[in-house]
């Protein structure tokens, strides 16, 4: 199974993500507490879901989707998007020391300014290992994986960022290196207890203010949560789990901006998502294995309301992509974008077309991949390319690309 930090692993060679339902929070720290009571879950009968197969393929995304910028980075770049003008990349280097950078790209620009040439803590052995960024300002991860010691920064994009970089938290390995996110002006940090004992101590969604030493839980979780923050336009999703022995995860979304829960599902017991979001129909999630129960939800793959249900999930149509999930989906101008096997598609769930977009000659093996999430005017998408052709020019490069829709 790909993730992004299996792909920084292979690129830079470091060797060795108004309540509703059951669950309740507040800024100050809720919890997924069920009251003892049953536990509701979703329910999807097989008739409720619609498959890729049922959906007619358009020969070419020409006249869907066009490229508005194209732009070639250091090989084994990571990009991620939750901003209409920004992304942010991690940069490898061409030094053993630092590994990686921190830099911004604008939507426009034809190559990406780099904001923090190395770790705060580059003295001490970290280095930057994950980073998130709007047009706001960026947060960053430092990890010293000798010591599986980890640090949580942000600054404004305004800034000098080293010289104004604001610590969040630190922690060690009792904890596992946070996943991260950024929405608006405020950033995300998601700290989950590490094996063996991982009931013994709770998850934690923290929250900050970029720029600012205004951290504080958003929600808490009795075990460890089972997915990365996703980041939305003005929200992020977590899944909380519930403190039973059966594991029950709760789709979670959370206004940005006030911390309250706008959203909540729960799964049937014991499926357990890669990955949850939130779009313009409500909650999407994928399973990277096959349940022998679950009805409707129970092939691999990645499920999205057909529409919006309003919070009844019970009663919605759904969407089944069945294809391996590596990446979550995002939504453009009304169209969902997913990452397919190699290529990135659209899909228009109303008219139940979808087109995919080609891949460049010299992909590396998981083709196109998605740095997009949220719903957004434009998408992001990126592939390190490595290719020799027989006549013309090598490339060895990461070739992000800025797309929009047109119809």
């Amino acid at each position: 199974m790909l993730s992004r930090r299996q792909l920084l692993f292979g690129a830079v060679g470091v060797g060795a993500v108004a309540a509703i339902g059951i669950g309740v929070a507040t800024r100050g720290g809720g919890v997924f507490d069920d009251g003892g009571g049953d536990v509701p879950v979703l329910k999807v009968p097989n008739s409720a879901v619609t498959a890729l197969a049922d959906f007619e393929a358009l020969e070419s995304y020409e006249g869907k989707v066009e490229v508005v910028n194209e732009v070639d980075v250091p090989y084994g770049t990571l990009v991620w998007m939750n901003d209409d003008s920004v992304a942010a990349c991690l940069l490898p280097t061409s030094e053993g020391s630092p590994l990686t950078q921190a830099a911004l790209l604008d939507l426009g620009s034809d190559e990406p300014r780099t904001v923090l040439e190395q770790a705060i803590g580059f003295n001490e052995n970290f280095e930057i290992y994950d980073m998130r960024a709007t047009s706001k300002g960026l947060v960053w991860t430092e990890a010293n994986v000798l010591k599986g010691a980890w640090r949580i920064y942000s600054a404004l994009d305004s800034a000098d960022v080293p010289a104004s970089a604001t610590l969040l938290e630190e922690g060690d390995s009792t904890y596992e290196t946070p996943t991260i996110a950024a929405v608006g002006d405020r950033v995300f940090w998601q700290v989950l207890p590490k094996d063996p004992n991982p009931d013994k101590l709770s998850s934690k969604l923290m929250a900050a203010t970029m720029g600012k030493n205004d951290a504080a839980c958003v929600y808490e979780s009795a075990r460890r949560m089972g997915t990365p923050i996703y980041a939305g336009q003005d929200s992020v999703t977590i899944t909380p789990r519930l403190d039973r022995a059966t594991a029950y995860y709760q789709l979670t979304n959370i206004n940005a901006s006030t911390g309250s829960v706008t959203d909540q599902m729960t799964l049937p017991g014991s499926m357990s998502p890669l990955d949850a979001g939130y779009g313009d129909t409500g909650f999407m999630f994928s399973f990277p294995d096959i349940y022998n129960f679950g009805d409707g939800i129970s092939n691999l793959g990645t499920y999205v309301p057909m529409s919006n249900p309003n919070g009844d999930y019970d009663n919605a149509k759904w969407f089944g992509f069945a294809r391996t999930p590596t990446a979550p989906p995002c939504w453009c101008n009304g169209t969902l974008v997913m990452k397919s096997t190699r290529a990135v598609c659209g899909v228009d769930l109303q008219n139940r077309t979808y087109y995919a977009i080609d891949v460049d000659d010299g992909a590396d093996t998981y083709g196109e991949y998605l740095a997009t999430t949220g719903s957004h005017s434009r998408f992001v998408t990126y592939t390190n390319i490595d290719h020799s052709p027989i006549e013309g020019k090598a490339t060895h490069a990461c070739r992000i690309k800025v797309w929009r829709t047109l119809s």
